[in-house]
């Protein structure tokens, strides 16, 4: 053969090659549009099918992977340990990592970041979840719903020992723990979540100001840490006028923006001005 066919040759199989691959990215745009409408329908397990073709035929597809990612884990089911709905969990977290190890988008990464934190939470994996939240916050700083999800990963881990402490001590949960010992060692578990949970939500509250599910766990957390205060009468009382006062705001703030939304229920801005 000579040198020139030789050439010809080569330049057809890459030309065979380049038709084949813009093929696939053409099937698998086709898959992924045939799984977002099975995901919008709700018809999940048939939308994952669609976004795993579509995943093999053009692995750089990552919306195709976010779309896989979510709907495993719109399919896990919180609460429930059984196998198949542990997988999902998994699967999706594993979609996740690989959209996070591609060098994807800002906008990508967070959403990424931001599902494998929502998973964990939902599978009390308490401190991973708090983990992803925290990258959030690297990439967006200014997102005051990453700041109360870690705060209501700080209550629930404080609530926890609070209640393991009640239990132990014979207490009931509306009197008041009053043994110094409990209180100390209450404390120690749980002092650093409390600071650092209401340090996040003033946070968010800054970023929202009528963030009023924030202001409702800022209450809960001045209460938890009224509990280990309870050797200390007066640090107690304060913590409870403060938890009361962060109600009374809750309240109010709930009740501007129900006036301002208006009988439909949705705020408005008057573009007039």
């Amino acid at each position: 053969m000579t040198r020139s066919a030789r050439v010809l040759v080569v330049v057809a199989a890459l030309l065979a090659m380049l038709a084949g691959t813009g093929c696939n990215k053409l099937k698998a745009r086709d898959q992924l549009n045939k799984g977002v409408q099975s995901y919008k329908n709700a018809k999940y397990e048939e939308a994952i099918e669609h976004f795993k073709n579509a995943v093999e035929l053009d692995n750089s597809l990552t919306n195709a992977r976010l779309y896989l990612a979510t709907a495993y884990a719109q399919q896990y089911v919180p609460g429930m340990d059984a196998p198949e709905n542990v997988r999902n969990a998994n699967m999706a977290i594993e979609e996740f990592t690989k959209i996070l190890d591609a060098n994807p988008s800002r906008e990508q990464q967070i959403h990424s970041l931001k599902g494998i934190a929502s998973l964990y939470f939902n599978m009390k994996k308490f401190d991973q979840a708090s983990e992803y939240h925290k990258k959030v916050i690297a990439l967006d700083p200014n997102d005051p719903e990453t700041y109360y999800s870690i705060a209501v990963i700080d209550w629930t881990e404080a609530y926890q020992e609070d209640q393991k402490a009640r239990a132990a001590a014979g207490v009931q949960a509306t009197a008041q723990l009053k043994d110094k010992k409990v209180c100390q060692e209450l404390r120690t578990k749980n002092a650093q979540k409390v600071e650092d949970g209401i340090n996040a939500l003033t946070k968010a509250i800054q970023l929202r100001p009528d963030y009023d599910d924030a202001m409702a766990y800022i209450n809960l957390l001045y209460r938890q840490r009224a509990e280990y205060e309870c050797d200390d009468q007066a640090a107690y009382d304060a913590d409870i006028k403060t938890a009361n006062e962060w109600v009374d705001k809750t309240i109010a703030t709930k009740k501007a923006k129900a006036e301002k939304a208006g009988p439909t229920g949705v705020i408005t801005t008057d573009q007039s001005k």
